[in-house]
């Protein structure tokens, strides 16, 4: 039986087209992956094989290979011999590279959102705190990813309200690279019983409600500062003494 006129005009658009479901996969597994750097879920020097993670995200290996692939070119995965990949390892080199492109980057955004943020976004972040106080209240049942995702929450609250469509972009490019380094942190942090990160946010926060442009850029500097100078003095209290 011959194919209509339509039916024809159907495969020939068919034949120039990708299938849609097979790229929404490969989407959806790389914004998973990219999530799960960015929050920290990752540790640095971490080993990921394409099985594991496919098994993990309950799909096949083809898209983890792709997504994966992706993650290299943004220099926030290495590729390694035997077909797995890792997180880059912390180095002094590299956290100062990153804590200085950070400073720059979003000091700039939390400058401009300061006389952005409407009283609801405000309320927001304020929110984010009190369930930051909730959450540290349970001393006993101490939730890192929770942690790592609230802090996430409240930078990016904020810094959605710069207005500046370019600068997200960058920072998010940031963020996966600093993600992992942020969450051996607070491991680190807790260990040597330091200060909460909340003490910090709470000072963001009130420069914010006055629209301080300066004190909130000075808030924010010493808050993703202090983990970076901490890895920085644990890394060097490691290195062997020649």
């Amino acid at each position: 039986m011959q194919k209509s006129a339509a039916e024809k005009s159907n495969d020939a658009i068919a034949a120039q087209l990708a299938p849609v479901g097979r790229e929404t996969v490969q989407d959806r597994v790389y914004t998973e992956l990219r999530r799960a750097l960015i929050g920290g879920l990752f540790e640095p020097s971490q080993v990921l094989t394409i099985r594991g993670l496919a098994d993990a995200l309950v799909t096949s290996t083809m898209p983890v290979r792709e997504a994966l692939g992706r993650l290299i070119t943004e220099k926030a995965l290495e590729a390694l011999p035997n077909r797995s990949v890792r997180v880059p390892p912390i180095t002094l080199e590299r956290m100062d590279d990153l804590l200085s492109a950070r400073i720059l980057i979003e000091g700039e955004a939390i400058s401009l959102a300061a006389s952005r943020m409407t009283p609801r976004q405000i309320s927001r972040i304020e929110a984010m705190l009190g369930e930051w106080d909730e959450m540290r209240a349970l001393k006993h049942k101490k939730d890192v990813d929770h942690e790592v995702t609230l802090n996430q929450s409240f930078h990016f609250e904020i810094y959605r309200a710069c207005g500046s469509a370019v600068l997200i972009p960058m920072i998010e490019s940031l963020w996966l690279q600093s993600g992992p380094c942020i969450r051996v942190a607070i491991y680190a942090f807790s260990d040597a019983g330091e200060v909460d990160t909340a003490h910090y946010h709470r000072r963001i926060v009130a420069a914010l409600t006055t629209q301080d442009a300066d004190a909130a850029r000075e808030a924010l500097v010493a808050d993703i500062s202090r983990p970076f100078a901490f890895l920085r003095k644990k890394l060097q209290a490691d290195m062997p003494k020649d």
